[in-house]
């Protein structure tokens, strides 16, 4: 589950998640980063809006470090259980804010990537999208801020522009859906997209 920030996407995971087991479908309901608890530890650090200094290799080796752990500790357990896994955040984050928002080189994020995740991708990536504004103004309401909420509007929309363009590249593989539709209406999208996803296997 991918998007910018206030796209709904913890939400959505949580809903998702419960209509599925729902169904008789053993899901995994995780995120990035976090996870775990060294990877929750390492989110204090990414999040604290304090430390407007980290460089964006700092930022980006933290993202991989927190990976690394979910993969050892949930995400390779529960697919060699062929268990539907359902996170909050993976790869396609990465590329979006280190590449497109902070500029770093794309071969340098997906080198580190394949050594943190051994080459796992997403069997499907639902794209929650809506315009920056809208995202951090329901964050604001939330009365949620961390040190990416700080960054200026600009950065957020070159974050989104690039969600879109990866989404473009690969659209086997990503299902964009409208996130400025009721909670209610997008669940029904995602839900019924990952059971026609299902079928396919």
């Amino acid at each position: 589950m991918e998007g910018i920030e206030g796209a709904g996407k913890t939400t959505q995971v949580r809903m998702v998640s419960e209509r599925l087991r729902a169904r008789g479908i053993d899901v995994v309901a995780t995120f990035e980063p976090g996870g775990t608890e060294i990877g929750k530890r390492i989110r204090e650090i990414l999040l604290d809006k304090s430390l407007q200094q980290m460089s964006p290799l700092t930022e980006l080796l933290l993202y991989n470090a927190a990976r690394v752990q979910h993969m050892v500790e949930v995400i390779s357990i529960a697919l060699d259980r062929h268990t539907v896994v359902i996170t909050d955040r993976f790869t396609d984050s990465t590329l979006a804010y280190q590449c497109y928002g902070r500029g770093l080189q794309e071969r340098l994020i997906m080198d580190i990537d394949k050594i943190a995740t051994g080459g796992i991708r997403p069997d499907m990536t639902v794209l929650l999208d809506l315009p920056p504004n809208i995202g951090l103004g329901r964050n604001k309401d939330a009365n949620k801020t961390d040190r990416f909420e700080v960054e200026p509007l600009a950065f957020h929309e070159k974050v989104r522009a690039g969600f879109l363009e990866l989404a473009n590249s690969e659209p086997a593989r990503f299902k964009v859906i409208n996130a400025t539709a009721d909670t209610a209406v997008v669940t029904e999208e995602i839900v019924a997209a990952i059971e026609e996803r299902l079928q396919c296997r």
